[in-house]
């Protein structure tokens, strides 16, 4: 049964709602910086964007391109305009105050896609051919073979069977991508560029005697295209690699290789370093591993060691499963020979291990200790061969689910999923011995204010504070940067698991990408990857909305690198966003850093209280 949502707290007293106001600025002289964009930024937006900086004086008037753009009383902007013309794609900026009078143009650039018109020689962007250099496949697996072209051309794939297949152009829509109401226009005015496409097996593409050809005709033009190399992998004999991972910092316990269901997607399961597995496939810098016989994933091609020739995949049997019962945790001991591909997922008070490529065989799968012999933590195990080759082992826990480690056990040829408890908290101070990582987001990356504020730099001191509101409720801290220096995600993540860290706070600005209205879309949010730290993360929104009086963007899921450790519960808060100039104002007034602060002790506090209750501890 899923763990209930902790109740939403009342504001409480101790502070008003809202920012502080913008210190003013006059008299100052005029000058204008723009943060974003750059010059010869490329903006990828498809009507409007904005535009933020500083004109130096909040007692000026500013105009870009001819419109109005109001100036914060510190003389910082943020405009919301259309996008200038392609013929000229420039900010002309106007600043007056009196008779005074400065200007300052930004030039830009749009994406450029190359015209491919329906009349005059014809043309074919040759780039756009797809499969690219280096994939591979399966023989008969179906590859998409697409380019693109005019939409009036005829397009043919002859691969190496000889066989002409045509390639297919989509039905032409009755309106342009220019927008509701916007007239098609004619192809032969503008770009009639279309992506004509077909799937064939990969074989027809694998024979580098006899390259695979594409023939773009129309009339008495037409042009010839060579199709990339495929390798098609053996159908009688495997491929087989090694995971290794690419991150060097810290031990086999903090690494682990990110899977993704298609190339450069998001990430779904983290696997163990050296699980072997077999290779189905390879595309642009990403190599393809099956988990099982119904499941591929794909992973960095820099984080797999191919294997010999004929080296055979591992038989992966368990033998019994073993709950061994320790002080601050219960080890789930699972031998099978070698390390699998695994995945594990929590809901309330259980917690799902799939294990794939891998058959149950247990005998006698004991809970071991306590005054009758089982675990206080793990009170049922239940498992299941659910296809031929894939385990699922579930584990009815005492208490919410709030931590675990994914181990191989060389020693004892054994997966351990290790099982964190929730800590002994005490009723009346709940944050009294508990270590918490305090993590003040970037650098590197990050952005950056209208007046130049740095995220990192802004986010820092409000750290430095939260660190002494958790000291003085008796907390443990650690801090993942202790200066303004840049700290990699993974060296912040080893340094809060080794500390044994009982939750971790991360805390950040928001901005947003192009073309997306800043008026309309600020506010309040925080993030969290596993479930078990959607409590954890609805606790520090709800103090902070409160505190701010901004936009509730609410609570999310996100696929965020800094809260995919396991080991403590995680959550991210974006409190502001810094390209806003009240928000970016208030980030530089010590009253409010307090408040931030403040805001994420009292969530803290009442998502430990609230994990006592259900917990019992």
């Amino acid at each position: 049964m899923p763990v209930p949502a902790p109740a939403a707290p009342s504001p409480g007293p101790g502070f008003t709602p809202g920012l502080p106001a913008v210190p003013e600025v006059r008299g100052s002289p005029l000058a204008i910086t723009v943060r974003y964009p750059a010059v010869n930024q490329l903006v990828s937006a498809r009507d409007s964007n904005f535009l933020l900086g500083s004109v130096g004086s909040g007692d000026a008037t500013l105009s870009v391109n001819g419109m109005p753009v109001p100036v914060a009383p510190n003389g910082a902007f943020l405009a919301w305009l259309p996008l200038p013309p392609a013929t000229s794609p420039r900010y002309d900026l106007l600043v007056t105050r009196g008779a005074d009078t400065v200007r300052r143009s930004v030039a830009i650039r749009y994406p450029v896609r190359r015209a491919l018109p329906a009349a005059g020689v014809l043309r074919v962007d040759s780039s756009s051919v797809v499969p690219a250099r280096g994939w591979w496949a399966r023989p008969q697996e179906l590859l998409r073979v697409s380019v693109r072209a005019p939409r009036n051309a005829r397009v043919t794939l002859t691969g190496a069977d000889g066989v002409r297949r045509p390639l297919v152009a989509p039905v032409p829509a009755a309106v342009t991508d220019g927008g509701p109401g916007t007239q098609a226009v004619p192809d032969s005015v503008t770009d009639a560029s279309v992506v004509f496409a077909t799937d064939v097996a990969a074989q027809v593409l694998a024979d580098s005697a006899r390259p695979a050809r594409l023939l773009v005709a129309r009339g008495s033009d037409s042009l010839l295209l060579a199709v990339p190399y495929v390798r098609a992998l053996s159908a009688t004999s495997r491929v087989v690699g090694a995971l290794r991972s690419a991150n060097r910092v810290g031990s086999d316990t903090d690494r682990a290789i990110s899977a993704r269901t298609i190339v450069n997607g998001t990430y779904k399961w983290q696997l163990l370093p050296q699980a072997v597995l077999e290779v189905t496939g390879r595309q642009n810098g990403f190599t393809r591993v099956r988990l099982d016989e119904a499941l591929d994933v794909w992973v960095d091609s820099d984080e797999i060691t191919l294997l010999p020739d004929g080296t055979p995949l591992p038989r992966r049997v368990t033998g019994g499963i073993r709950v061994a019962p320790l002080e601050e945790y219960a080890d789930v001991v699972i031998g099978m020979g070698d390390r699998p591909a695994h995945h594990v997922e929590a809901e309330g008070r259980t917690l799902v291990l799939t294990l794939y490529g891998v058959q149950a065989n247990p005998e006698i799968s004991p809970l071991q200790g306590g005054a009758a012999g089982g675990d206080s933590l793990v009170r049922r195990m239940v498992w299941e061969q659910v296809t031929s080759d894939r385990v699922r082992v579930t584990l009815h826990l005492s208490q919410p689910a709030y931590g675990w480690l994914s181990l191989w056990d060389e020693a004892r040829r054994a997966f351990v999923l290790r099982v964190r408890r929730v800590p002994r908290i005490d009723a009346a101070q709940p944050l009294k011995g508990l270590t918490i990582a305090v993590d003040p987001g970037h650098p590197p990356a990050g952005s950056t204010g209208p007046t130049g504020l740095y995220e990192g730099d802004a986010v820092f001191p409000v750290g430095l504070k939260l660190a002494e509101l958790l000291r003085a409720r008796g907390a443990n801290v650690v801090m993942t940067r202790t200066s303004l220096a840049p700290v990699g995600l993974t060296e912040r993540a080893v340094q809060s698991r080794r500390e044994n860290a009982h939750a971790f706070m991360s805390i950040h600005l928001n901005a947003l990408p192009d073309g997306v209205n800043p008026f309309t879309t600020n506010g309040t949010s925080t993030l969290f990857y596993h479930n078990t730290s959607e409590p954890l993360a609805r606790e520090v929104q709800q103090a902070l909305q409160a505190r701010f009086g901004l936009r509730d963007l609410g609570v999310h899921y996100q696929n965020l690198a800094i809260a995919r450790p396991s080991w403590y519960p995680s959550a991210l808060a974006e409190g502001l966003f810094v390209i806003i100039p009240e928000q970016e104002a208030a980030m530089r007034d010590e009253a409010f850093q307090l408040k931030f602060a403040e805001g994420m002790v009292v969530g803290l506090e009442k998502y430990f209280a609230w994990l006592k209750r259900e917990a019992g501890r």
